[in-house]
């Protein structure tokens, strides 16, 4: 892995770390370097402001930010930064992530969130070397291989067919 961080990914709960763990293979698939911090926007409002108004002078290039529930971590992160913020709605108990899902992707003219499926932490990922790989051409490189791998994986499929 890279030793510089340049994707942040937060969330505002420890539970939404099994989700998240998708993202984090990308990552080290890729070898980018990633930092994962609990930041809620309603029990740490401070740190997490601190957090996404430091990030562009840390060096990130992208956070990521996985909630639950009401789900506003990715709203109020784009809020705090100029960096390109990716919301990734959790599955919840009661709505089945629907709440979540409606949260992020609401949000008002000038405060963008890229939101992917419910859960789509892996989605989130691959969304984040695309945008790095605008700027850095050995990611872009590795994302290429990456596609190819999974065309490739996909049209296998049809030799197991049995019709």
């Amino acid at each position: 892995m890279k030793n510089n961080v340049i994707v942040g990914i937060i969330m505002g709960s420890d539970s939404d770390l099994p989700i998240m763990e998708d993202a984090f293979k990308i990552f080290k698939d890729f070898g980018i370097g990633y930092e994962v911090k609990i930041l809620s926007a309603h029990r740490t409002p401070d740190q997490h402001s601190e957090y996404s108004k430091s990030a562009v002078d840390r060096g990130l290039k992208v956070i990521i930010a996985a909630a639950g529930g009401a789900a506003h971590l990715p709203g109020v992160t784009a809020a705090h930064t100029t960096l390109p913020v990716i919301g990734v709605p959790i599955k919840g108990k009661s709505l089945e992530g629907i709440d979540s899902l409606l949260s992020i992707v609401q949000m008002p003219p000038g405060v963008p969130v890229a939101t992917v499926s419910i859960n789509g932490a892996k989605n989130a990922a691959i969304l984040a070397v695309e945008i790095i790989a605008l700027s850095d051409n050995t990611v872009l490189s590795q994302l290429k291989d990456f596609k190819k791998k999974i065309e490739s994986e996909s049209l296998a499929k049809n030799e197991k067919i049995k019709v």
